[in-house]
């Protein structure tokens, strides 16, 4: 699979807010405003694996149907996928 920029730019985005929040650590920032940052971050990481799993998963299911196979598996597959990821 390729992963294409805004895919990547998305991970810039989460690693920026990680240092964010370990720079609010290290301040010793209220306990609320981190879990704030850390929430928006696990968010935003949800969405992107969700990206990326669909992103596939449509790949798949194209190549598949050109060679006459069959998809079930290959959603099921991307179910189990974001299943595990929560």
């Amino acid at each position: 699979m390729e992963y294409n920029d805004q895919m990547k730019n998305r991970i810039k985005r989460i690693e920026g807010q990680l240092r964010g929040i370990l720079k609010m650590m290290e301040e010793n920032k209220d306990c609320k405003e981190v879990i704030t940052q850390l929430s928006a971050s696990r968010t935003a990481l949800d969405r992107t694996i969700g990206l990326i799993v669909s992103s596939n998963l449509v790949e798949c299911v194209r190549h598949a149907e050109m060679n006459g196979e069959s998809t079930e598996e290959l959603v099921k597959e991307a179910v189990n996928l974001l299943v595990k990821s929560r």
